[in-house]
């Protein structure tokens, strides 16, 4: 009798279904208990969120946009100033013949002689306004005659010792050089002292 109950019991159990949780569907679900009301505030909502990410990305464009746009700008007015600057430096550079030119004839010339006084005072206005006129545009003129010897802006030609001057020191000017706006147009060849004991480096 214990053997024909048992089928009878196994039958009475209940089934146990194991229902797995779907978070779409929940969503689906939660959404349909919603009042109409209800899922247009959500869907404006929604929408507000979107446009408000639009808006972001939106400005954020702009931004890198105007940054680009003033590093451009910044470019080009260092371009042109740089250009402007040193436009004239070919030209420049050309000029500086004729004031050697003009500074030789000034050197060999002989102003103990009374017939050519008026060429050599010639010579020197021309000189000095046409130094007067290069300095107007930015040329400077280096002329570095006891000065410290630099070699940045002086190309040494050659040494020689001197007990008179300190070591290092320009003590000719064989040739001057010029600056235009800050940058070596062409150095100044000068001949530099040495202590009589030893030579000294230039580079220093």
């Amino acid at each position: 009798m214990s053997n024909e109950q048992q089928p009878q019991q196994d039958e009475q159990q209940p089934e146990t279904e194991i229902k797995q949780d779907n978070p779409a569907e929940q969503a689906a679900e939660e959404e349909q208990k919603l009042s109409p009301e209800q899922q247009r505030i959500a869907e404006l909502e929604q929408a507000l969120e979107n446009a408000e990410n639009t808006i972001r990305d939106q400005k954020d464009s702009v931004l890198r946009a105007r940054a680009d746009m003033e590093n451009a700008r910044k470019r080009a007015e260092a371009e042109i100033d740089k250009a402007r600057k040193f436009a004239l430096e070919r030209f420049a550079g050309e000029l500086l013949t004729v004031v050697d030119n003009l500074e030789r004839a000034l050197q060999v010339a002989d102003a103990s002689n009374e017939a050519v006084k008026p060429l050599i005072e010639g010579v020197e206005l021309t000189h000095k306004s046409f130094i007067s006129t290069i300095e107007k545009f930015g040329i400077q003129v280096i002329d570095p005659q006891g000065e410290s010897f630099n070699p940045d802006l002086h190309q040494a030609m050659s040494m020689q010792e001197s007990a008179e001057v300190e070591p290092n020191s320009v003590i000719a000017v064989m040739q001057k050089g010029y600056q235009l706006n800050g940058r070596l147009l062409r150095p100044a060849m000068v001949m530099v002292s040495r202590a009589p004991e030893g030579g000294v480096d230039t580079e220093a």
